[in-house]
């Protein structure tokens, strides 16, 4: 998206990006999201417990699936797997696998998930936004910013800012499948809402730390293994 075919970034298209999520994001912390949330999330349906129906089982296995730990874990075995299959099918030079892995599209992957959950960590301690399970309890809506608790861990999130930054970055790989890559990165961002356990600003802002991520390190990572 902020990538061009010739892997330069466009900064003005990022800078735009942030302006319209920062406004989203604003627009959702005074008052949109507590609409959206009423309009979009099922009362019976929540992330943290077994629930009734077809559509919110699935919205629950899609958390499940797509979590920021799956993925991680996944896309890090993924490079060591190849890594190893590099060294081992060429007389074991562990050199020589190195060299492959840094160009390699689970390498590719894996940094962009890994920088997409590492940044979503830090600003979901630094912002300390309660999710949507405090206010269908209290009515109300709370920050409480540097704490761990994950239940004012709400903003951004994390599935759909390692959702977007893993899928978008497979996207880029295999240009065919970028439609079902994106179809699956939004869907993703919506169970989020739909289980109730993020507003929708957090997705919002999730979704373009993911996209940032994936488009930024797969313009650093081509620049370096160019030289």
């Amino acid at each position: 998206m902020f990538l061009r075919s010739n892997n330069t970034l466009k900064i003005k298209w990022i800078l735009y990006a942030a302006l319209i999520t920062l406004f989203f994001v604003i627009l959702g912390i005074f008052g949109l999201d507590k609409i959206l949330h009423g309009i979009i999330h099922r009362p019976d349906c929540n992330a943290w417990s077994l629930s009734h129906g077809f559509i919110c089982s699935l919205a629950i296995i899609i958390g499940k699936i797509f979590s920021t730990k799956v993925w991680l874990i996944f896309s890090f075995l993924s490079v060591i797997i190849f890594f190893i299959y590099k060294a081992v099918t060429n007389e074991n030079d562990f050199r020589y696998a190195f060299v492959k892995i840094k160009n390699s599209y689970v390498f590719y992957v894996f940094c962009s998930v890994f920088s997409a959950v590492f940044i979503t960590g830090i600003l979901k301690v630094l912002i300390g936004r309660s999710r949507p399970v405090l206010f269908d309890a209290l009515g109300t809506t709370f920050f409480e910013p540097g704490t761990f608790e994950h239940v004012f861990n709400s903003m951004p999130s994390g599935h759909t800012a390692a959702s977007f930054a893993g899928l978008v970055m497979i996207g880029m790989l295999f240009p065919k499948i970028k439609w079902a890559t994106w179809t699956l990165s939004i869907t993703v961002a919506i169970s989020r809402i739909y289980v109730g356990a993020h507003w929708a600003s957090d997705v919002v802002l999730g979704a373009f730390i993911g996209m940032l991520c994936a488009d930024i390190v797969k313009y650093y990572l081509k620049r370096i293994n160019s030289k």
